[in-house]
């Protein structure tokens, strides 16, 4: 909607797990030189762990597409199956027949599969994205996956990504066979102030215009207290600010305006700063330090999910209101129809104009009172 009016070509703030826009802060740099050697090293099991938004599955995307042609992938994202039907999932992620194959026949084929890609050197590697959601008998499925292996080597790696839920579930004492093959761990953190800066100008430069808008140093302050540094939330906030700056038509974020819109669109949630997760080898670590991490970190997810429980279903309600005030003022657009996506210029009695969003009202308090109506609407208020 306002990609024309700024001069970019793409959304900076998209919620997509772009490896395009993907900022190397200190925490996801580290993350990255982990998997890297994990991978290369043939290290068996890899965790990466991280919040909700935090930017694992930007990450694991940005890894997938640097793999070369000597490697095969399985890639899952949906863990509330069986033990039979993740066999089977991972199976025909690998290319191989499921249809009508009992759990025997799918790991024999599985088996099968793996030596097939030793011989040729090819290093299968399969990558489950939300593992928190595995059930215990499927991470026990997993283990015994990693069984499969030759005198020397390792016939698949295998990446857990999921939240930090996941670590405690592995540090349970039933699971401690897997807790041991786990050769490489790491957890993303939230970015620090000066990081979310930086990440910020850095979506915007990837868009196609840094200068598209000035955030002042103040508003960078608003920003942070509300998101905690959580790359997803910082990304809500600042499509809806580009949003609200392109509805005003303004080039600069004031500090009453970014107040204003942050304020709304985190549902009242208090300004917070999320406490760093500390980094533990999970197989060194006791049951008690990791469930005393997944207590802080659920209160963490707590304020998150309060904060994007509502804004990715209305979003587009906003959008379609904006669009009714616009033709409100403009009156009935003879055969046209607004593309939200597509602002191309309009034809009106047979001359062609930009698409623009008039001022809703000539007077200050008139415009101010319009505002409150539209995100009371957002709102549901």
């Amino acid at each position: 909607m306002y990609l024309q009016y700024f001069g970019f070509k793409v959304k900076p703030f998209d919620l997509l797990p772009n490896p395009q826009f993907l900022y190397l802060s200190t925490s996801h740099r580290k993350a990255i030189s982990y998997l890297e050697y994990g991978l290369q090293e043939k290290a068996g099991f890899i965790l990466l762990s991280g919040e909700i938004g935090s930017g694992k599955t930007t990450i694991i995307r940005d890894i997938i597409r640097r793999m070369d042609a000597r490697t095969s992938l399985a890639l899952l994202f949906n863990t509330r199956v069986t033990s039979e039907q993740l066999v089977a999932m991972i199976n025909d992620e690998f290319g191989l027949p499921v249809e009508g194959k009992g759990k025997v026949g799918l790991l024999r084929d599985l088996n099968d599969f793996l030596i097939d890609q030793y011989a040729k050197k090819i290093q299968p590697i399969i990558i489950i994205d939300e593992a928190q959601n595995l059930s215990m008998e499927n991470l026990e499925e997993i283990r015994l996956l990693s069984n499969l292996e030759t005198a020397t080597n390792k016939l698949v790696q295998i990446v857990l990504v999921g939240q930090p839920e996941l670590k405690a579930m592995i540090a349970r004492s039933e699971l401690a066979q897997l807790r041991q093959r786990i050769s490489i761990a790491c957890h993303l953190s939230p970015l620090t102030r000066d990081e979310m800066e930086k990440y910020i100008l850095h979506r915007l430069d990837v868009a196609g215009n840094r200068e598209a808008i000035v955030f002042l140093p103040e508003t960078f302050d608003i920003i942070f207290q509300y998101s905690g540094g959580t790359p997803r939330l910082v990304n809500i906030f600042c499509d809806f600010l580009l949003l609200s700056a392109f509805a005003e038509k303004r080039r600069e974020l004031s500090v009453e305006m970014v107040q204003e819109v942050v304020g709304d669109v985190a549902l009242g949630v208090e300004p917070f700063t999320p406490a760093p997760v500390p980094e533990q080898v999970i197989s060194q670590a006791s049951d008690g330090a990791l469930l005393q991490v997944l207590e802080d970190s659920q209160k963490y997810l707590k304020k998150i999910q309060e904060s994007l429980e509502v804004l990715l279903v209305k979003e587009d309600h906003l959008l379609q209101h904006l669009q009714k005030l616009t033709e409100g003022r403009r009156g009935p657009v003879s055969e046209n129809k607004i593309s939200l996506s597509d602002p191309q210029p309009l034809k009106q009695s047979g001359e062609e104009k930009d698409f623009k969003i008039e001022k809703v009202a000539s007077s200050r308090e008139e415009a101010e009172e319009k505002k409150r109506g539209v995100w009371g609407f957002f709102l549901g208020r």
